[in-house]
């Protein structure tokens, strides 16, 4: 697996999210199944893997802390902090929260629960309006003299965030939902990411799994499963969306590969600082994904790319309005 840098970091070209193990999609697999697909990608070359403490909560750190206990000088652990969590429960209640006291008691839970002395990157899930950022990388920074944490990084943060997070103490990396169908990092995020010598982490790089080319208008979704209440996949959405999924199929066509491989080559072509992190149940996924690491898309490839979806109007909100309200800040 090729490398790249996130900042100083370096790591595989693709990373693996493990979100998709604690029922954000419907029903999680049996954790000998999730254990041997985590385990899977690594031993394919993947040495990023993506969680946080909200994922579950707490189960999915457990997870990858059990799977990659055998290997873990071999690998990058990223987790996050940022909302509150019932301890008595283990439900998400009450909204964000960085205040330095929890972002303390976090890391210090997150360290058991993955069964590691140290978090190689640890990112604030979403920026806390009630806290002043420089207050957040103050804490992090304390953390890392401490030798608990190794890296810092934030999620879905605004240009001028970052700007100053980024003062107090360097921000290695920046992770935004990123890919063909959503751009708005483009403007502004990316090119201070560039200036700073920040490295980007798009999540959700296959949309939701809707660039891969398996989902289409008719596609029923589980109850419990994020995307049956996302305005992006109503199906008259879905259905007009397929017009992006007829140009990667184009084009997949021309280079004998598949739509998600293109969707994720197009990433990977960007900058050479954007490291992607797709999350898959399958094991068969994870090698097609990583298969994009190997694609080439020339300057005409893009350009061609880029005219197309100049004509394409992505119908639908990425994200329900209440969550939408969490991000650029």
């Amino acid at each position: 697996m090729k490398k790249r840098n996130l900042g100083q970091l370096a790591v595989s070209a693709l990373g693996f999210g493990t979100m998709s193990f604690a029922s954000t999609y419907g029903a999680s697999p049996e954790k000998s199944e999730a254990i041997r697909v985590i385990r899977g990608g690594h031993e394919r070359g993947v040495t990023l893997f993506d969680t946080a403490e909200v994922y579950g909560p707490w189960t999915n750190e457990v997870l990858l802390g059990e799977a990659l206990g055998p290997v873990r000088d071999e690998v990058v652990i990223a987790t996050k902090f940022g909302f509150n969590v019932d301890p008595a429960t283990g439900t998400r209640v009450g909204g964000l929260n960085s205040r330095p006291d929890h972002i303390r008691a976090v890391v210090e839970a997150s360290l058991r629960r993955l069964n590691i002395e140290t978090i190689d990157l640890l990112y604030q899930h979403r920026v806390d309006p009630a806290v002043p950022i420089e207050d957040v990388a103050g804490t992090v920074q304390a953390l890392i003299a401490a030798g608990k944490v190794k890296h810092f990084g934030l999620s879905e943060a605004a240009a001028n965030t970052i700007r100053r997070a980024h003062a107090v103490q360097a921000v290695t990396a920046v992770q935004s939902e990123y890919s063909l169908w959503t751009r708005e990092p483009e403007p502004e995020v990316l090119p201070l990411c560039e200036e700073l010598g920040i490295g980007f982490v798009p999540w959700s790089p296959l949309g939701a799994g809707f660039l891969t080319g398996t989902i289409n208008a008719k596609t029923r979704f589980a109850t419990n499963d994020f995307r049956a209440a996302s305005p992006r996949f109503t199906e008259t959405a879905r259905a007009a969306n397929e017009t992006l999924v007829a140009l990667l199929r184009r084009i997949a066509g021309a280079k004998g590969c598949t739509p998600a491989q293109i969707a994720l080559a197009w990433l990977l072509a960007r900058k050479p600082f954007i490291v992607p992190i797709f999350g898959t149940r399958r094991l068969d996924r994870v090698e097609e994904n990583l298969g994009a690491a190997n694609i080439a898309l020339a300057a005409d490839d893009m350009t061609e790319i880029e005219t197309a979806l100049q004509a394409i109007e992505i119908q639908g909100a990425r994200l329900p309005e209440a969550v939408l309200a969490l991000s650029y800040k």
